[in-house]
């Protein structure tokens, strides 16, 4: 049998199953299947005339491969995606990859090291078409791994952050923003990276504590034999010290207001001033002005009006303003500046002190605080644009603890410094003149400069923040800023699915530049989900190696087994600490579907059924179908409210104990005894595959490989795809709720039969007679039937209670049940007995120990309130199964007596 089909084609599979589930086997077929059917396009003016969903992928770098956090994400917006495209909603998912300017630009000058090249060596434009090579040659990994997911993208959309579409967004944007006075360009403290070589956000920093020193260092006032005492952590910067600061009331220091202190080394004379900005009862109250290196020192300089002397360059080495330790790197020149300052007695004394070092999250550099010339962007104005929407719920937040946080920081906002010196990115779209400096911000090119005609214009060399660009992803990618079809039918997006450490880099960017550029918020819903960590909550990285590579447990496991493992840990904004016992878990999960499947579609062909279209009314008296009806539509129910609100663990929990226990472990055995030879699609074979193929829609979203592939076996002459099905809205129902009652009562007899085999050591082949007294109910006699086949009871049924209480007994409100049996063969001879008694004592006395510590620990309050939550839970959880334990034991010893 061949797999292969042609695009649009409806595919004709046989509807037997192989013996082994093997999802390698099928699951690449459907994921090529999809896309090339064209069955994930959307439709624009479908959108327009009716409902619509429409969602856009967070862009992965494109100098990166998924790791499983992307896959996690995808997962639950493929199941969004859709959940909504089965409900008949015009669906559009859009793909796309992001340029990563500053990760992309790392990745290829590293190749161009290998060859002995430098970007400044090759130029601009070379190196620029270099990086489009790479891009071209490695760039496509993203999407073929994404495919290998299954994810449902309309991919004839697919974007790039540096399309020329987007571009011109960009662009737009930017003039929009200047023109309208949010944003400036001058010269600002900013993060510089030394390693990146460019400004960097306070976003695009993390901050780690670390155990410095604090150096009390003496200044000398000029002309007398006063001193000040001044503490740094960063000795190095004192060389660009501009003045030494008091508090204006600080009384111990109004006679040298207006005097000058001498800076030890460099022997330079520097003011003595007041200001505000000291705090007169943190240390000596006199602290150390250096404008070119420190953010407060920058703003103070500002206000008393003093120089800047930048003496650690982008290099993160010294400067010629450094006199003596010039060239040296900061490090080296803190040695030998704290060395200076011991030999000329300068150095008062040494503490230890924690420090908490900014670093650059990509390089882990340590930040270099640098004043440097850069575009800035306006935030306020937007910021409170942004949180009106929030406020009044245009946009909701899941879960809603999330808005907090994003209040937080949206109302005390800093301006975004969006200028990156790099080449790979958005050419920044100003232009100056040579000859008269003029500067001119357009969207396209001037040929000349509009103050004085010269034609000598050149380009601002920096690039764009990449954050800039990707904030304006779910309408750039739509055609803005034109006015196009898929703009009007699918903006607002519907939702946005994101982690929750990308909630201000990206999400909150989202929001301000959307309402500011269309007047519509971005999308109307934000699922903010947690982080995937390891076994041990650990965040995963390639330096720790706990990374979990998505492709080779997929590869090993199969796509939906890792899915369905991910969304059983999905609840909304937790992490999530995933072990790849899950993905086991998972795959023995799909495998009793398939085994269940395969015992389907057996009896099918042993019964003449064909084929199977679904529709008609069913008609059935069973038990059983009254009663998997009834737990089919609290299923459906559950799956669609818990799928409404982003609740996709709960989802995955209702379905997969609907499979699991409920229609394997329960119905399937029930049926499989129902089904007879040749009869064609009875009553039986109606409710049956009725509920199957309900079932398979329910479970589609969440494992799609699977529930395409079983369900393309079952149906014939409907629809292409299961996912172009309609998912289950409501319940079925059949019957009165009393059957389904009955066939309650049929599983707890079941249940107390088994336990009472179990417990008593029954021959599990033995058939053993039986009497069911059953209080009130009756079964009939095809119900009993099936009670004696499912326990291995010849079983006699009785109604009202129990009279002689003989042989082996387990009583319940609703009914007797008496097994007819012979003792337990350790009963027949003295010698037998006597060893399972001692046996027997032997465990109860275990137990009995076992429970005395459990209630030993578990009283003790200390224990308590250390012990993690889930150890707590365990142990009261073993407690329990001690003492049932024990009182199976108990009863065998009763019996056996």
């Amino acid at each position: 049998m061949t797999r292969a089909a042609r695009a649009g084609d409806t595919l004709k599979l046989p509807m037997q199953l192989e013996k082994v589930y093997e999802p390698q086997r099928f699951e690449p077929h459907w994921a090529e299947w999809w896309i090339e059917s064209g069955i994930y396009h959307a439709d624009a003016k479908k959108a327009l005339a009716g409902r619509m969903f429409s969602i856009v992928i967070p862009p992965p770098n494109v100098t990166g491969s998924l790791h499983i956090g992307h896959m996690f994400e995808h997962t639950m917006m493929d199941v969004a995606v859709r959940w909504h495209r089965m409900r008949g909603e015009e669906t559009l998912w859009l793909p796309g990859t992001d340029h990563a300017g500053i990760s992309t630009q790392m990745v290829v000058e590293r190749q161009l090291k290998t060859e002995g090249l430098t970007r400044r060596g090759m130029g601009r434009e070379a190196f620029e078409q270099r990086v489009w090579q790479w891009k071209e040659q490695y760039g496509g990994l993203i999407k073929a791994q994404i495919r290998r997911e299954g994810a449902s993208v309309d991919w004839s959309r697919e974007r790039f952050t540096l399309d020329a579409g987007l571009s011109r967004a960009v662009r737009e944007n930017f003039v929009h923003l200047w023109n309208k006075g949010l944003m400036y360009r001058g010269e600002y403290m900013v993060n510089w990276c030394p390693s990146c070589q460019t400004a960097i956000s306070d976003l695009e920093t993390i901050h780690e504590a670390v155990e410095g020193s604090l150096w009390h260092i003496r200044y000398w006032v000029a002309g007398s034999e006063e001193t000040l005492t001044v503490a740094t952590t960063r000795p190095e910067t004192m060389l660009g010290d501009t003045a030494l600061v008091v508090h204006p009331d600080d009384a111990r220091y109004q006679h040298l207001l207006g005097k000058t202190a001498i800076l030890p080394i460099m022997n330079r004379e520097i003011p003595i001033l007041a200001d505000k900005m000291v705090d007169p009862k943190f240390g000596t109250g006199v602290v150390k002005v250096t404008p070119a290196h420190d953010p407060n020192d920058f703003e103070a300089a500002k206000r008393l009006k003093l120089p800047a002397i930048k003496v650690i360059g982008e290099d993160a080495r010294m400067t010629a303003a450094a006199g003596p330790y010039a060239g040296l790197n900061r490090d080296e020149a803190r040695k030998r500046i704290v060395m200076a300052l011991e030999e000329s007695g300068e150095l008062v004394k040494t503490e230890k002190y924690t420090v908490n070092l900014s670093k650059c999250e990509r390089s882990k550099t340590v930040i270099e605080p640098l004043v440097s010339t850069q575009w800035f962007v306006h935030m306020k104005p937007l910021a409170e644009k942004a949180m009106e929407a929030v406020r009044s719920g245009r946009i909701r937040f899941v879960p809603d603890d999330r808005e907090v946080l994003f209040f937080q920081w949206m109302e005390n906002i800093r301006d975004w410094c969006i200028s990156r010196q790099l080449w790979w990115g958005h050419r920044i779209p100003a232009w100056y003149c040579k000859p008269c400096g003029e500067m001119t911000v357009a969207l396209e090119e001037p040929a000349t400069c509009p103050k004085c005609g010269s034609t000598e214009v050149e380009q601002d060399p920096d690039v764009l923040d990449t954050w800039f660009s990707s904030g304006l992803w779910p309408f750039s990618t739509l055609g803005w800023p034109d006015k196009t079809e898929d703009l009007q039918a699918f903006y607002p997006t519907s939702l946005m699915i994101t982690g929750f450490d990308i909630l201000f880099f990206w999400v909150s960017r989202m929001i301000m530049l959307g309402i500011e550029l269309t007047g519509e918020v971005p999308f109307r819903e934000v699922h903010i989900h947690g982080l995937v960590r390891d076994a041990d909550k650990q965040k995963m990285s390639k330096t720790k190696g706990n990374v979990i590579d998505p492709l080779v447990i997929m590869d090993k496991y199969g796509t939906d087994a890792v899915r369905i493992a991910l969304l059983l840990s999905a609840a909304a904004g937790n992490d999530i600490a995933l072990k790849e016992d899950r993905m086991d878990s998972g795959r023995g999960f799909a495998n009793k579907l398939w085994n269940a499947s395969r015992l389907l579609f057996m009896n099918m062909e042993r019964s003449g059924v064909t084929g199977w279209t679904p529709g008609g009314a069913v008609d059935s008296d069973a038990i059983e179908d009254a009663w998997i009806f009834e737990r089919l539509g609290y299923a459906t129910e559950t799956a669609n409210r818990a799928l409404e609100l982003h609740r996709y663990h709960e989802a995955a929990q209702t379905l997969w104990d609907f499979w699991w226990r409920e229609f394997c472990d329960w119905y399937l055995e029930v049926k499989k005894l129902r089904f007879r030879e040749n009869s064609g699609v009875d009553a039986h074979w109606q409710a049956t595959l009725t509920v199957y193929e309900s079932a398979l829609r329910l479970l589609h979203p969440l494992m799609p490989f699977l529930t395409e592939e079983l369900w393309q076996r079952l149906i014939h002459g409907q629809a292409k795809s299961i996912s172009l099905a309609a998912y289950p809205a409501i319940g079925l129902a059949v019957g009165g709720g009393a059957r389904a009652r009955t066939f309650e009562l049929l599983q707890e007899v079941v249940k107390a039969a088994r336990e009472l085999r179990a417990d008593n050591k029954l021959d599990p082949k033995a058939t053993i007679k039986a009497t069911l007294h059953l209080h009130t109910a009756e079964f009939a006699e095809t119900d009993l039937a099936v009670i004696g086949t499912l326990t291995k009871l010849g079983l006699e049924q009785r109604t009202g209670k129990i009279g002689e209480h003989q042989g082996l007994i387990r009583s319940t409100a609703e009914f007797d049940l008496q097994l007819h049996a012979a003792p337990p063969p350790a009963a027949q001879n003295g010698s037998a007995s006597g060893d399972a008694r001692a046996r027997i004592l032997k465990e109860i006395e275990s137990y009995e120990r076992l429970i005395e510590n459990s209630n030993r620990q578990l009283s003790d309050e200390t224990f308590l309130s250390r012990a993690p939550e889930k150890v707590v839970t365990a142990l009261r959880a073993k407690r329990a199964d001690y003492e049932e334990q024990l009182a199976k034991n108990k009863k065998l010893l009763e019996n056996l007596d």
